[in-house]
């Protein structure tokens, strides 16, 4: 993964245009799994670094869905911390350690996981 890190721009939720996209649980949820089965003494860092902007791009699809946040405290505080997750200022880059890559996408892929669950539960999906 490329990224410099000086002079990055700050992406949140709402920079990535991808309006075409449709949330797929299952994808979602593979993805997940997959980044919670990485265990740090196996996992390399190519094969880490492959996972962040997946991650990323699902946790922004996320974000941008309409999950309640306006009536419910627990998914503003789930939303602030997915706002700052895909931030690009807070993104793993080359110079980062790969025990902070791996505490990233552990991160990024629970609390995806957390608001897929809101998302399934606001749309009538089976719990994923």
């Amino acid at each position: 993964m490329t990224v410099a890190s000086t002079g990055k721009k700050a992406e949140t939720a709402e920079d990535i245009e991808d309006d075409d996209a449709l949330i797929n649980v299952e994808a979602i949820s593979a993805q997940t799994n997959s980044i919670l089965a990485l265990r740090m003494g196996t996992t390399t860092r190519a094969v880490m670094d492959k996972q962040v902007p997946a991650i990323a791009r699902h946790l922004n699809q996320l974000l941008r869905e309409d999950l309640g946040a306006d009536d419910d405290g627990e998914v503003r505080q789930l939303r602030r911390k997915g706002t700052r997750l895909v931030d690009l200022t807070n993104r793993p880059t080359a110079e980062t350690p790969s025990f902070g890559t791996y505490l990233y996408l552990r991160d990024a892929a629970l609390l995806t996981r957390r608001l897929l669950w809101v998302y399934s539960e606001r749309n009538g999906l089976d719990a994923p």
